[in-house]
Order: C-alpha cells, then sequence, then structure tokens
C-alpha cells in the first residue's frame, strides 16, 4: 500500500482528508507517496505558532536558541544516512543529495555559531548609542526583539531540506517559530526530517510546523507580525507578492527566485591559464551538479569572442565525461530531474532558446543512462542529457537573458570588451549569483563595480583560492544569499542580517539611566554605583551594569614618554623629537596614546588574585586629546555588559565576559582616552 505523507500541525501529525497527489520517483517513475492537505485550517495552524511557539522561542536568549540548534545538527547528522538513502528517489546522486543534506545540517551548525555574535539575552542591543542632546540626557539606541508571529517558508522542490534548515535555522535563532510548506513533489524528504526533529524533543512544541501538500489559502491568514519567504521561480514569487493580505497587512515577503547567473571569462584567461581550467571546471559541475536544478547554477557562459571556440570544445569534452543514470548505479555523475514534469517543462524551454541560438551539444530527445538493473527507465524517469546552445548574437537575441531553463543547459555568447562581458551579465535583470575567472586584479575591479549593481553575489575564480573555494553556486550561511530585479530583491542567510529580518527593530529614546535599565548595557552618562570593595573582586554574577571604580591620578612626566619609548620601540617624532613639531598639531612632547592605555590599566587593575581571570582583548579605542607632560590623569573604570560564557566540559572553569568602558580624564575633565577593555571573569557558581 502506498504510504500517505502527513502534516504536522496543531502537535500531532496527521495526514490530509482528499485529494491525495502522487510522488514519483525520478528516475523509475514509481509512485513513492500519496500527499495532501485537504480540510487543514490554516488561520488555526498559524494561530497556534503564535500562541504556542512563539512565547516558548521568545523567553529563550540568543545563546540557548544557539545551543539548541547545535543539539538538533548532532541529531540530525546522527540519522544522515536514512535521507540520503530516500534522497535517491529524487533523482539526486550522493554528490547531490550532500548539498541538500549536509549543507542543510551545516546550515544549523553554522546558525549556531552565530549566537557568540549576540548577547545572552533575548533581544539584541544594535550599533552604536546615538546623542540626541547637547547635555547628554537625551539619547537613543536601536534594540530588536523577536517578531510576535509565525515565519511561513513556501519553498522549491530542488532542495526539500536545505530549503527548509537554512530557513529555519535563523527564524529559531531569532526567536520565532515556522511553519514550512515544501514543494509537493519532493515534500517526502522534507517529512522525514521534520520527523526526527519532532522525535528528538529538542524543540519547542509549536516552533515548527509542517504542511506537505497544497498550501492554498495559507497566506490569506498572515498578519504584519508574521514573515514570508518563498523560494521559487520569479513569476510565482511576483504573484504572492501581490497577494492581499501581504499587501494590506505589510507583511515582510523575501523573494528568492531562479536567475539567470552568468560565469564570465575574464580575457586574460587563455587556454594553458588554470583560470581557464577553472572556468570550463565551474560551467560544467554547475550544470551537472543536481542536474542543473539550482537557483544559482550558471545558465549563460560569457566569454570572449576570440575564444568562443576554444571553450565550445573544452566544455563539449568536460560534459561528455557524465555518465548519467539512476543515482545509485556505478559510475553515474549525474542523475534525473525531480519528475517528468520538471523535463517535460525543461524540454519546451530549450525549444524555445534554440529557435535563435542553436544546440552545439546534447541531445533533447536522447540520453544514454546507466542503471537499468536498479529499475531506471529512460521512458518513465526524467533524464535528459546536458544542453549547450551558444547565442552568437546576444545583444540581439534576448531569449537567452529573459528564458530560464531550470536544468543542465547554458548558453555560451560572446563579448568584445569587458564593458560588453558587464552589459550581458547585466541583461538577466538581476541575479542571485555571476562568476568571473580572471587573474587579472584590474579586470576584475572593472567588472565588479559595473555588475555590482545586478547581482547578489560575485565570486571572483582564480587559482589562488581554487583549492578552498566553495564554488560559484553555494550561497554560505554568513553572506546574504539574494539579489535584485529577477532574483526577487530579498536575501535570506546573511549571519547577523538574515537574523534580524526576523526581528522588530525599535529606536529607542529615553534617558541614559534609563536605557542602560533597559538593554542592560552602559550608555554614556548614565548613574553609576561604587560597591565597598575593587570590581575585580566580584565574581560574575555579584557585577552590576554601571558599577564603576574610579582611580588615583597621575601626572605625566617627559620620563614616562621616553621609557614607554625605549619600551616599545616607538619612536614617532611626535613623541621624542620636540625639534619637530613645526607645522604639527603639536605644542610638544606628545604621550604616546598607547603609554595612556597602559597607565589606565595600571591605574585599574588591582594586584591581588580574584575572579578575574585573564584580559580577553579590546573591542574599541579613541584617543581624543593630546596629553603632554604635566598633565594629570585619572580613569574612571565602568562594567558596561556581561556575556555568559559556555562551559567546553564538565572540568571547565563557569566564568563569562565582562565588557568594561575606561575612561581617561584629564585636571580639567576632558576625555583624553576612552577604550572598551573585555576580561574573563570567573563564576561563583561552578555547577
Amino acid at each position: 500500500m502506498t504510504p500517505t505523507l502527513e502534516n504536522y500541525t496543531l502537535g500531532r501529525w496527521a495526514a490530509g482528508a482528499a485529494d491525495p497527489h502522487e510522488l514519483l520517483d525520478a528516475s523509475t517513475g514509481e509512485v513513492i507517496a500519496l500527499a495532501n492537505t485537504e480540510g487543514f485550517d490554516f488561520a488555526e495552524i498559524l494561530a497556534y505558532g503564535r500562541r504556542v511557539g512563539n512565547p516558548a522561542l521568545r523567553r529563550l536568549t540568543f545563546h540557548e536558541r544557539g545551543r539548541m540548534l547545535k543539539a538538533l545538527a548532532f541529531h540530525l547528522q546522527e540519522k544522515k544516512e536514512l535521507f540520503y538513502e530516500l534522497s535517491y528517489r529524487s533523482g539526486a546522486t550522493r554528490a547531490d543529495s550532500w548539498i541538500d543534506i549536509e549543507g542543510g545540517i551545516g546550515n544549523l551548525f553554522a546558525n549556531a555559531s552565530l549566537r557568540r555574535k549576540f548577547p545572552d539575552k533575548p533581544f539584541y542591543v544594535e550599533g552604536e548609542p546615538v546623542s540626541l542632546s547637547k547635555g547628554g540626557t537625551f539619547m537613543a539606541q536601536h534594540l530588536l526583539v523577536p517578531k510576535e508571529g509565525v515565519a511561513v517558508h513556501i519553498n522549491a522542490y530542488n532542495f526539500p531540506i536545505w530549503g527548509m534548515l537554512e530557513k529555519i535555522a535563523v527564524n529559531l535563532l531569532a526567536g520565532m517559530p515556522a511553519v514550512v510548506k515544501p514543494a509537493v513533489p519532493s515534500a517526502y524528504l522534507t517529512e522525514a526530517v521534520v520527523r526526527e526533529i519532532i522525535a528528538s524533543g529538542i524543540l519547542p512544541e509549536g516552533a515548527l510546523q509542517l504542511v506537505v501538500g497544497s498550501g492554498q489559502g495559507i497566506l490569506d491568514h498572515v498578519t504584519y507580525q508574521d514573515v514570508v519567504t518563498f523560494t521559487g521561480s520569479a513569476a510565482t514569487g511576483a504573484k504572492l507578492r501581490a497577494h492581499p493580505r501581504i499587501i494590506s497587512e505589510a507583511v515582510p515577503f523575501t523573494l528568492e527566485a531562479d536567475s539567470l547567473n552568468a560565469a564570465v571569462l575574464g580575457p586574460d584567461a587563455v587556454p594553458g591559464t588554470p583560470e581557464f581550467d577553472l572556468f570550463i571546471k565551474e560551467v560544467r559541475k554547475e550544470m551537472t551538479a543536481k542536474c542543473g536544478q539550482k537557483c544559482t547554477a550558471i545558465r549563460r557562459a560569457i566569454v570572449p569572442d576570440n575564444l568562443l571556440e576554444d571553450v565550445q570544445i573544452a566544455l563539449g569534452k568536460a560534459l561528455a565525461q557524465t555518465t548519467i543514470g539512476h543515482p545509485q548505479a556505478e559510475g553515474v555523475r549525474m542523475g534525473a530531474l525531480a519528475g517528468r514534469a520538471q523535463a517535460e517543462r525543461l524540454r519546451e524551454q530549450v525549444r524555445q532558446l534554440a529557435k535563435n541560438t542553436p544546440i552545439v551539444y546534447g541531445d533533447l530527445d536522447r540520453v544514454e543512462i546507466l542503471g537499468k538493473e536498479r529499475g531506471a527507465d529512460a521512458a518513465k524517469g526524467a533524464f535528459i542529457s546536458p544542453i549547450v546552445l551558444r547565442n552568437d548574437q546576444p545583444f540581439k537575441y534576448l531569449d537567452s537573458h529573459e528564458l530560464e531553463a531550470f536544468g543542465p543547459v547554458v548558453t555560451l555568447m560572446p563579448y568584445h570588451d569587458l564593458g560588453e562581458a558587464v552589459q550581458l551579465a547585466n541583461l538577466g535583470k538581476g541575479s542571485l549569483v555571476c562568476s568571473l575567472a580572471t587573474n587579472d586584479p584590474r579586470t576584475a575591479q572593472e567588472f565588479v563595480l559595473g555588475a555590482a549593481t545586478h547581482h547578489g553575489r560575485i565570486l571572483v575564480i582564480n587559482n589562488d583560492m581554487a583549492k578552498e573555494s566553495t564554488g560559484h553556486g553555494s550561497p554560505m550561511p554568513q553572506l546574504v544569499h539574494g539579489g535584485p530585479g529577477r532574483a526577487g530583491g530579498g536575501q535570506e542567510m546573511g549571519g547577523i542580517r538574515g537574523v534580524e529580518h526576523f526581528m522588530q527593530r525599535v529606536a529607542l529614546q529615553g534617558s541614559p539611566s534609563m536605557i542602560t535599565a533597559i538593554t542592560e548595557v552602559y550608555q554614556p552618562k548614565a548613574k553609576q554605583m561604587e560597591k565597598d570593595k575593587h570590581p575585580f573582586q566580584h565574581y560574575f554574577e555579584e557585577l552590576e551594569i554601571g558599577q564603576t571604580y574610579t582611580t588615583h591620578k597621575h601626572t605625566v612626566t617627559e620620563a614616562d614618554i621616553t621609557n614607554f619609548a625605549q619600551v616599545s620601540g616607538d619612536n614617532f617624532y611626535a613623541h621624542v623629537d620636540a625639534t619637530s613639531l613645526e607645522g604639527t598639531l603639536f605644542t610638544g612632547r606628545v604621550a604616546h596614546g598607547y603609554y595612556i592605555l597602559s597607565k589606565a590599566a595600571g591605574m585599574f587593575v588591582d594586584p591581588r588574585k580574584g575572579p578575574v581571570l585573564l584580559n580577553y582583548g579590546l573591542d574599541e579605542c579613541r584617543f581624543t586629546k593630546p596629553v603632554y607632560p604635566g598633565t594629570t590623569i585619572g580613569v574612571t573604570l565602568t562594567v558596561k555588559e556581561k556575556i555568559g560564557q559556555e562551559k567546553r566540559d564538565a572540568e571547565d572553569v563557569a566564568k563569562g565576559i565582562v565588557r568594561w568602558l575606561v575612561e581617561v580624564t584629564d585636571q580639567t575633565g576632558d576625555t583624553v582616552a576612552v577604550a572598551t577593555i573585555l576580561t574573563m571573569v570567573k563564576k561563583k557558581k561552578q555547577e
């Protein structure tokens, strides 16, 4: 009996009521499963996420959410072979599935590590404080808090695992639950992963819901506190973005659409150079990985007109080594498209392109396959040959820049000079990614500055980075994944930027003391407090934001300056040669800035052994006024922020990082130096 996929909503697994859709094996045409969502109440599903999942996640700190992602990544990594076995049915080889499965798990790990960029709090203080008054009693600070809604992710069929995990990793870190709606043809893979996620018990209830069939009507119930993301065709994305509810509620909508990405061969990358070979390798890889079904795949190969024949020959030789067939058959390097419907649509698109740009490699109607003993069937499966078209007049025949054949298809086209290469790349009207193969820095700069306005990411390929490069088609979780125009104008991932998309930014105004209390970050001119002992004698838990220590005074002498120059080796003329100061900013020998900072440390440090374990570093430092011999300086040390640290293991010392504001003033009360230093401080409780 054919299994029916289930939805995970309202805290339980359940199948739809009627009209199931058949999900087919991409290689054999065999029915894998049925999927539907008839009878489901999307209004209640979204309300459940807001009511149950959202408060549970909002209560957690960034560090707690990050550790949750880390635990989830380890759990899924242990189960990955189950996903690989199932992924073969989508037509993906082991290498293709690695991108989807381990790439998705890698996103969980990356966002888990990103927690260290955030405080151990449920909210995030963004940027520098802004003074709004002359006296400093009125100020502002930007603050980000998790939205009170649900992230609705509508995903494409080509990456059923990565597409889900790369998105939920970000919204979960931000403190927002998700409802995931995968594309139906490959929903069986998404369902398998969600089953493991739910079974792990790592996420709080309501943090993740799954809709495996039709999601028709789900957008009718979104509110301004929700966020919607869509990955898929530009046409479908445009329709969803124009949904009346999206418009009336001003719902944040991120569109990541398939685009006509380009690879450009630089004029210097002639045959025989490493860059020429890397270009051919990259184009071949992007055509055949996931059978070309990647939103980042290369669709246009733009090459110097005098190298067009060389590229065509070299690319043909490279593609001739690509064996096609059942993804589990020995020797197969390219599997099948996701299904017969995708294959037929692709053939129609290629036929349209071929009217003016002939096919110079491959055959639309004939393909030799391996793995027939495993059930691979050229008639029932979704196999297709790699196809190379050639557009000798790319400024005349514009289909190459407007019609995307979503599969192992690329169009070669020539350019006369680099300006034309930029124009051709930009004719895609907005792309996710473009790559340039060159070893000439001037070529790279000219191209990047010309093409950057039309691309979300640009990869410059040369021999220096070849061994470690992740390649043209690999968006990284630390970077924004998106692009302008046809690519959708949205952005996914992107490190801190991506997390902020699921949070509400508020400009908080008030007095320094009030904003200090709200943000738990000391603001200049806020109230300070002194305690009965030196702050370096307090454990991490005992220190309070705004706790202050005022040091004794020290009068700077010429001997101080001379001695520091000898110890440091810094003999800059302004410090050691009073006869060379004419025409400078200085009226006499001036103390080294780093002497002032070093002296300040000597003045505020408590020499006794205590909870402070070590000096952890320096975040920022400014020297704001020259210090001459005879100037008397004093230091104020204030607890600015506390950041708890995780224990690496049971034997590790429980500790946290304390950020201290160091203010050095002279006898007139003027600030001569300001810095933020960090110390590692032991916690009183060691469990």
